[in-house]
């Protein structure tokens, strides 16, 4: 019959443990939380006429936001009136003033 340990030495045997898992938490987990609420908040605050770069590197102007259908139309070229129909979740950025400024013109 093994004696029991006692508290400590349990204690000493699980801490490389939770230190694995607290770094992991800092490292890892909230960042990508603290990102996808960033990203939320820029979706929920986007409107009419904002300049946007979609994830897939198209600049446009934010012509109509479908939240229910989880639509935005982009407006890429004002001369021809051509229009994107892409997903809410492919805009990535919204562009300032400044920098829809040095983005290519349609």
């Amino acid at each position: 019959m093994q004696p029991q340990p006692n508290p400590l030495e349990l204690l000493v045997s699980y801490l490389p443990f939770v230190l694995v898992l607290a770094a992991a938490w800092f490292l890892l987990y909230k960042p990508e939380r603290e990102r996808m609420k960033k990203q939320q908040d820029l979706l929920a605050g986007l409107k009419k006429n904002d300049r946007v770069l979609t994830t897939s590197g198209i600049y446009g102007t934010v012509a109509n936001v479908d939240r229910a259908a989880d639509k935005v139309s982009l407006k890429v070229d004002e001369s021809e009136n051509v229009r994107l129909t892409v997903t809410l979740a492919s805009i990535s950025k919204v562009l300032s003033d400044t920098e829809g400024a040095s983005a290519p013109a349609g």
